[in-house]
């Protein structure tokens, strides 16, 4: 009985720290622009945008996977939320992998101390790793130095009291996780989610691996939202390419060329 009380003054606690993190900014990165987006890329992010506002109302708290390593889901999880808040909507990414993370290095974030890791294992407050960015509307943590014990840190009961708090302080929570095909941390980070996109590599993951995380996720009971086609060739040879370059010269002729 006193573990429970305990354990619900310690969620009140941190209810009250994270709103006051998430109200005071008090830490700020300049994240580096992406400059690999072409006009296609950046009419894609819209499109998927657009298809989450029409999941409705009540997605809130997204995670994004994929099969296997080096499919581009940390890409798309930073520029989806890039996307998202270029739309007026408040949005808090959340870097959930543990284990391998890319977003720090790749978007020159250094300058962050802590992240995710340090306030699942209670060394630090959410508002000692909670960022704000130079992007309005777009809040990020970072996933902090590898633990010994990431699946435990996820299941346990920081993580979810942390959702629960920014699932009403924000229009959309963005979750990047590990590839579910490699380790099961992406399914016991789903099970505090209201649904999961897949992200998977043209031509690199067989049928039966997709089919096999989409069911993982399903024993999660986390709705599956769709899947995410990333590294398709556009070029003018393949079949993408013939349909797109038909379709975007018809409609924005020269605009499009440029």
């Amino acid at each position: 009985m006193e573990d429970n009380m305990m354990i619900e003054i310690k969620a009140d606690e941190e209810q009250k720290n994270t709103e006051e993190a998430v109200s005071s900014k008090q830490q700020a990165v300049v994240l580096k622009e992406d400059k690999t987006l072409d006009f296609r890329s950046r009419e894609a992010y819209k499109t998927l945008r657009a298809n989450l506002e029409f999941a409705g109302d009540d997605v809130k708290v997204i995670a994004v996977t994929s099969c296997t390593p080096n499919e581009g889901k940390s890409s798309i999880s930073m520029n989806l939320a890039k996307s998202i808040a270029e739309s007026g909507k408040r949005v808090i990414l959340i870097d959930a992998d543990l284990r391998k993370s890319v977003l720090v290095g790749r978007y020159k974030a250094g300058r962050v101390r802590y992240g995710l890791s340090h306030f699942l294992s209670g060394q630090k407050s959410f508002q000692e790793v909670y960022c704000a960015t130079n992007i309005e509307n777009l809040y990020v943590v970072f996933a902090g130095p590898v633990p010994p014990n990431p699946s435990e840190l996820l299941g346990g009961k920081y993580f979810k009291v942390m959702i629960d708090i920014l699932r009403d302080l924000f229009d959309y929570v963005i979750i990047d996780t590990p590839p579910l095909g490699s380790v099961i941390d992406s399914a016991i980070v789903a099970k505090q989610c209201d649904g999961s996109l897949i992200v998977i590599a043209s031509n690199e993951i067989s049928y039966k691996f997709a089919q096999k995380v989409k069911d993982q996720l399903e024993k999660a009971e986390c709705r599956v939202l769709g899947c995410v086609l990333n590294k398709v060739n556009i070029s003018q040879k393949s079949y993408y390419g013939k349909y797109y370059g038909k379709y975007y010269g018809k409609y924005y002729g020269k605009d499009y060329e440029k």
